[in-house]
């Protein structure tokens, strides 16, 4: 997402960041198939550790989006709900909502960065019409 808003010259309208809605993988880098796959789009992610999403992270931003149905459980239970409709799912952007395909047990890399390219540029389509950048 953040390498579409930038490429859109949009940066400085919004603030995005990634948190897991497990234990796991916290502190651990980006896992190495993902880095590679991310490099091939010519994406960095260099630095960048897992956090866990917090409590307060519902309040500091416009929207949460989740990868699956199992992440918006577990993002409701984190932030105590959703009383403002922040959390919704990535694909529910496109014209074929539902879970975002889960390399983690597919293996399969190739799905999962179609199904997220395809579901940021949907989202940022949609903030961008309505005004939100």
């Amino acid at each position: 997402m953040k390498d579409l808003v930038k490429k859109a010259g949009l940066s400085e309208g919004f603030q995005i960041a990634s948190a897991a809605t497990s234990t796991e993988e916290i502190g651990n880098p980006v896992y190495p198939p993902a880095r590679r796959k991310l490099a091939e789009h010519g994406i960095g992610c260099g630095g960048k550790t897992a956090r866990q999403l917090r409590k307060a992270d519902y309040a500091a931003y416009d929207l949460l989006i989740g990868m699956d149905s199992a992440n918006l459980h577990n993002m409701r239970r984190i932030c105590g709900g959703d009383p403002e409709d922040k959390i919704h799912l990535l694909l529910d952007y496109t014209d074929r909502p539902g879970d975002v395909a889960d390399p983690w047990y597919t293996r399969n890399f190739d799905d999962t960065w179609l199904d997220v390219q395809e579901g940021c540029q949907c989202l940022l389509e949609r903030l961008t019409q309505n005004g939100f950048n």
